[in-house]
C-alpha cells in the first residue's frame, strides 16, 4: 500500500502551520533586526532562539557552543535511521542601518575591536535565524509523524570574528557539535536581491573559496616636515594597492578571483609619518586551488614593493572558508523539493559569486544543499538576471548600509527548511 498520501497531507499540514508562524515569524524577524549583535558578541540573539526552543519541548538545546552557537535537537515519534540539520547564521556587521523601516538599528558597539561601531543585519542573517526558528515550531508540532532526528542550528560569527579570537562553523565543528547524531544532510539558504520567493541554486560551488588578508607595511616614524629622516609606509602602501589591482591578471581569466582591500589603519596624525600602516581585506577564488598562488604573488608583491620604499611588509592570511560545494547528486534529490515548495517557474539556476559563506564547512562534510531566496523587488529578464521592478524598493545588495528583505517572503524559508527536513527524514531526497 502506497504511502504517498500520508506524506502528502503531513506536507500539507506542514504548509497550514508555516502560515500560523508568519506573523510571529515576522515580529521575531524586525526585533532581530532592531537588536543586532556582531560576530561572537549574539549574546541576546542566542538567548531568545534558545527561549523559543525551550518552548517547543525539544529533547535537548545545547548552549554556549563555541561562543553563542545553540543546536536544538528533535527526535522525532517514527523510527528513521536520518539526521538533518537546519542551519541559520545569527550575527550582524558593522553597517550603519538605512534600509528606512521603522524597526531600523540605532545600536552602536563601543567596546567592539576596532572600535565604536554601528550594527546591523545588512546581510540578512535576521530574516535567516527568524525562518529557522519558525521551522522549529512547525516541526516540532509535527515530531510524531517524523522519522529520524532534526537538528536546529544557530551559527555564531558567520561574519568572521575578531582576529583575535575563534569562531564560526569551524569552531562548532570541532566543539562537536555534530558528534552525536551525526548529520546525514544539512541544508540552509541565504537571503539575496532576487525576486520575492525565487530560489536560486547552483551545481557546484554555491559561493568561493576566502580568506582575510593582513598586510602590516612598516617604515620609521618622523615628524611630517622631516621625511627626509625617516621612512614613509604610505607611498609603500599605495604602490601595493596599485599593484592589487593587476594581481587578477596573473591568474586563469577563466577562473575569477578577486582582492579586496577594506580598510586602513595608520598609527599617526596629520603631522606625523606614521611607523606602520595596516591592510584588511579578502582574497576570493571561485576555484579553491587558485587560493595558494593568489596569496603567493600577493605576498610577494608586497613584500618586494614595500622594499622598493625602503620599507618592509609582513602578510598573514587569516580565518580561511572553503567554497559551499553542491554537488550534482544533492541538488538533483533537492530539485523536486524545492520545486514542490515554490513553484518549477520558480526555482532558477544561478550565476557564479565570488561572495562566501562558512556553512560550507557543514555543507561539505556532512551533505546537503544551500540555496538562494529572493526578497526583494525584482524580475529576472531574458537573461535569467535579476532587474528592478518599476515602483519598487529596487536592487540592494547585501552589505550595503540600505540593504532590505520583504517580510513576507518569510514564510517560503520557513516551508522550505521543514518541507527538506521531511523530505529527506522519509527518504525522498537523498543521495544515497
Amino acid at each position: 500500500m502506497s504511502t504517498e498520501p500520508f506524506h502528502e497531507e503531513v506536507r500539507a499540514e506542514l504548509d497550514r502551520s508555516a502560515e500560523r508562524t508568519a506573523s510571529q515569524v515576522v515580529a521575531w524577524r524586525r526585533h532581530l533586526h532592531r537588536h543586532p549583535e556582531l560576530s561572537n558578541r549574539e549574546e541576546r540573539t542566542a538567548a531568545l532562539v534558545a527561549g523559543h526552543l525551550r518552548s517547543l519541548g525539544l529533547d535537548e538545546v545545547r548552549t554556549g557552543i563555541a561562543g553563542h552557537g545553540v543546536v536544538g535537537v528533535l527526535r522525532g515519534g517514527l523510527p528513521g535511521a536520518r539526521t538533518v540539520a537546519l542551519r541559520a547564521d545569527i550575527d550582524a556587521l558593522p553597517v550603519r542601518d538605512l534600509c528606512g523601516a521603522d524597526f531600523a538599528s540605532e545600536t552602536v558597539d563601543a567596546d567592539y575591536p576596532g572600535g565604536s561601531l554601528p550594527v546591523s543585519h545588512a546581510c540578512g542573517h535576521d530574516c535567516h535565524t527568524a525562518m529557522l526558528m519558525g521551522a522549529a515550531s512547525v516541526l516540532a508540532g509535527a515530531r510524531e509523524r517524523l522519522p529520524g532526528t532534526v537538528l536546529f542550528v544557530f551559527q555564531p560569527a558567520e561574519e568572521g570574528p575578531p582576529v583575535t579570537e575563534e569562531g564560526g562553523a569551524r569552531a562548532m565543528v570541532e566543539a562537536g557539535a555534530f558528534a552525536g547524531p551525526v548529520p546525514t544532510m544539512v541544508f540552509g539558504m541565504h537571503v539575496t536581491p532576487y525576486p520575492k520567493g525565487y530560489v536560486g541554486y547552483r551545481v557546484g560551488n554555491q559561493y568561493a573559496a576566502s580568506t582575510l588578508v593582513r598586510i602590516v607595511v612598516t617604515g620609521r616614524q618622523v615628524h611630517g616636515s622631516t621625511p627626509w629622516q625617516g621612512i614613509d609606509p604610505m607611498p609603500a602602501v599605495g604602490a601595493i594597492l596599485t599593484g592589487i589591482g593587476q594581481i587578477y591578471r596573473q591568474v586563469s581569466a577563466f577562473d575569477p578571483v578577486t582582492v579586496t582591500i577594506g580598510h586602513v589603519e595608520d598609527v599617526g596624525r596629520f603631522n606625523i609619518i606614521g611607523q606602520t600602516v595596516t591592510l584588511w581585506g579578502t582574497v576570493r577564488c571561485a576555484v579553491e586551488s587558485d587560493m595558494a598562488e593568489v596569496q603567493r604573488r600577493l605576498t610577494t608583491l608586497a613584500e618586494h614593493t614595500a622594499a622598493a620604499y625602503h620599507s618592509t611588509a609582513e602578510v598573514d592570511y587569516l580565518q580561511p572558508v572553503p567554497p559551499v560545494r553542491n554537488t550534482a547528486e544533492w541538488v538533483a534529490a533537492g530539485l523536486p523539493t524545492l520545486r514542490k515548495v515554490v513553484g518549477a517557474e520558480r526555482v532558477v539556476e544561478t550565476g557564479a559569486t565570488l561572495g562566501y559563506d562558512d556553512v560550507s564547512e557543514f555543507v561539505n562534510r556532512f551533505g546537503g544543499l544551500y540555496v538562494m531566496l529572493g526578497v526583494q523587488d525584482a524580475t529576472l529578464d531574458e537573461a535569467g538576471r535579476p532587474v528592478p521592478v518599476e515602483g519598487g524598493r529596487g536592487l540592494v545588495t547585501n552589505h550595503n548600509p540600505h540593504f532590505y528583505a520583504d517580510d513576507d517572503t518569510l514564510v517560503t524559508g520557513v516551508r522550505l527548511h521543514a518541507h527538506v527536513a521531511y523530505d529527506h527524514l522519509t527518504g525522498a531526497l537523498t543521495t544515497g
